[in-house]
């Protein structure tokens, strides 16, 4: 099998655009809505999806390479990095640290043009104290650079890059064409989610670095679509890729076998159109919690405000198997009379809706989708 950096017409990608062109339409609309609504936030409901948003990106562009970071010290991360924390929060997980602070610097420094001194400095930034791998330089190994799975004996290769005596060729190509494909350039490209798509798929078919491609490879993404759109994005789209990740890997695959992409562009424009979606639906939602919160807070006694607090803390969605008496006893350190007397209190009040019945009872918050 040959790949698509093997073949005589790499790297001229090829695509149509006639079955792409409903979603970047839809994307254009959701776009104008996530625009819409950031004139109606409020300043600190802005930072507070800001940062959310980062965290979901920091967190799952590491889980898709099977890495797990800490929560907590991705947010005290992002925090510091943002300037928000006049004396800096502690962060004990240096993976997290790194992590955070590519997403921050990516996100500042958008609008620049991008460089191998760049791309070098965000290999450290992610790769912080890790061992046995050169940060900030091009691979250099001898061996095959392959993405591979399955057990010893067993496996399977997927993709194999081009060897290390190529990348630096590849890689001052792919900077020039990525400069030159931007706001501008002499080779502009208009519509911000194709470029995106083949910025992506063009830096994982070097895969420049010994570890990291993946994650380096979605910043650019975002960066592409920054630039292109004009101002930073606001979506994660590790969120949506991680969420299906086999799927991911198999149209990565898929197009990595020619330049004809135009498959690999509907597909990546479909994940920019739901990374999008899912952030205007959390910007909504944390504008209607707002609300929420300025209408009721007062007529809340502080156990039933840590309470609302926790389950609305992570969006509409996350406080699995709502709220219970047992859950409330837990986050408020009640007694079982406090708790069923306070949840009722909240019931009458219109804050929560219960949900079932007997020993199965559970709470629900009720913020209305137009609040």
């Amino acid at each position: 099998m040959r790949y698509n950096w093997q073949l005589p017409d790499w790297p001229d990608f090829q695509y149509d655009l006639t079955e792409t062109d409903e979603l970047l339409h839809a994307l254009a609309i959701v776009r104008g809505q996530m625009e819409g609504l950031m004139t109606a936030v409020p300043k600190d409901v802005q930072v507070g999806t800001l940062i959310d948003t980062l965290v979901q990106e920091a967190i799952k562009t590491s889980e898709i390479e099977g890495e797990y970071l800490s929560r907590q010290d991705v947010a005290s991360s992002i925090r510091n990095n943002l300037g928000l924390n006049e004396k800096p929060e502690n962060v004990k997980d240096k993976k997290a640290q790194g992590a955070a602070e590519l997403m921050v610097d990516a996100r500042n420094t958008f609008a620049e043009k991008l460089t191998e001194k760049k791309l070098f400095e965000w290999h450290k930034m992610l790769l912080k104290n890790s061992k046995n791998i050169n940060t900030g330089v091009w691979r250099k190994s001898k061996e095959p650079m392959q993405v591979v799975s399955g057990t010893i004996g067993k496996e399977k290769v997927h993709f194999e890059a081009p060897p290390s005596s190529r990348v630096q060729e590849e890689m001052d190509r792919f900077i020039r064409w990525f400069n030159d494909s931007g706001p501008g350039g002499k080779n502009e490209i208009k519509r911000p989610a194709v470029r995106s798509a083949i910025v992506h798929l063009y830096f994982e078919s070097i895969h420049p670095f010994e570890d990291g491609n993946g994650r380096i490879g979605r910043v650019l993404a975002e960066k592409a679509l920054s630039q292109t759109q004009g101002r930073p994005v606001l979506l994660s789209l590790s969120r949506k890729i991680e969420a299906a990740r086999k799927n991911y890997y198999k149209e990565l695959e898929l197009a990595q076998r020619s330049n004809e992409i135009t498959r690999w562009v509907h597909y990546f424009v479909w994940v920019i159109l739901a990374a999008q979606t899912e952030a205007k639906n959390l910007l909504d939602f944390s504008l209607n919690k707002a609300r929420f919160f300025d209408q009721y807070k007062a007529e809340m006694n502080p156990r039933q405000l840590k309470a609302i607090k926790k389950m609305l803390k992570d969006g509409p969605d996350n406080f699995e198997g709502g709220m219970t008496a047992q859950k409330y006893m837990s986050i408020t350190k009640t007694s079982k009379a406090t708790a069923t007397r306070d949840l009722q209190e909240l019931v009458e009040l219109g804050c929560l809706v219960a949900v079932g019945g007997g020993r199965s009872t559970h709470y629900e918050v009720k913020i209305p989708p137009e609040f």
